[in-house]
């Protein structure tokens, strides 16, 4: 009860309390006694308490609660979709919780020092453009020109890359194609990776004491930069000449881990202990190398 309220109340007892005190005798009983009655007067009431009015509920209008379901399922389908083509930051995080992860092999780390440099990045960020880690990378050799253990020197050496970068690599076997510029079918269906041996008079490229060369060719969806094939070209009369003198196999492997390397992405650096140095005499990937692989196996899947 207010003040307002409880200042009426008491008026209005104090009123009453005086009509009491004002009783008149005005007739006789049957006795003779004295009747008293009341004087007839209207009797002021506490003024009651208004009634408030119902609180009105304010609702959103159909038209309008549609609009706001449609702008939310437009929201949530984008957000899903940045998070399945894995372009936004800490996707590949959410799709991994999410069980959305459908890497062939597992990612690497690759630890977190040691110098690397990346062949490309995408744009505005420090990412490194990579193969698309959901499908294999396809390679074939053409063995031509090649030494009597190309088969195991390609075969450790692939295996190696893939370890350290979690990518998985496709044998496709041997062939006869020397088309080391061409890996692209109409421009549209890429070739395998073309693993071969050529002269500086095939491949000019190889001319001086370059023992090797190596590229990836990418390609763009509107998204998404990947690179989808590419070539290893080694140096024939190189190969040859290392033949001469002790641990020749350990330096041939040396030379094609540092084209794959470059094959899937990394770029010389001014190291020389790392086998990514131009001019390295190394024979393994140093920390720098590792971390450079790991991170370019890291891309995002296609």
């Amino acid at each position: 009860m207010g003040w307002s309220e409880r200042r009426a109340q008491r008026e209005w007892e104090r009123d009453l309390l005086r009509q009491i005190r004002a009783l008149e005798t005005t007739d006789e009983g049957p006795d003779g006694g004295q009747v008293t009655r009341l004087r007839r007067q209207r009797v002021r009431r506490p003024p009651r308490r208004p009634r408030r009015a119902p609180a009105v509920r304010r609702g959103r209008a159909p038209g309008e609660r549609r609009r706001t379901f449609v702008t939310i399922g437009v929201t949530l389908s984008l957000i899903g979709a940045l998070l399945l083509l894995n372009v936004v930051p800490g996707a590949y995080q959410l799709r991994n919780l999410l069980g959305l992860d459908d890497r062939l092999g597992a990612a690497v780390d690759g630890g977190s020092s040691g110098a690397y440099r990346f062949l490309s990045t995408r744009p505005g960020t420090d990412d490194p453009i990579g193969w698309d880690p959901c499908r294999p990378i396809a390679y074939e050799v053409n063995p031509a020109g090649a030494p009597d253990s190309w088969e195991s020197l390609v075969g450790d050496a692939v295996a190696t890359i893939s370890r350290a970068t979690g990518l998985v690599f496709e044998d496709e076997g041997v062939t006869d194609d020397r088309a080391f510029d061409e890996r692209f079918r109409a421009g549209i269906d890429p070739r395998p990776v073309l693993i071969g041996w050529a002269t500086s008079d095939e491949v000019p490229g190889l001319k001086g004491d370059v023992a090797g060369l190596a590229g990836p060719i990418s390609t763009s969806d509107g998204v998404l930069t990947r690179y989808v094939t590419g070539r290893v070209v080694l140096d024939s009369e190189a190969f040859e000449q290392i033949e001469r003198f002790r641990g020749a196999e350990e330096q041939q492997r040396a030379i094609v881990l540092h084209e794959l390397a470059h094959l899937v992405g990394l770029d010389h650096v001014d190291d020389p202990s790392q086998l990514m140095y131009r001019t390295t005499e190394v024979t393994r990937f140093g920390r720098g190398d590792l971390r450079g692989l790991a991170l370019v196996g890291d891309a995002p899947c296609g």
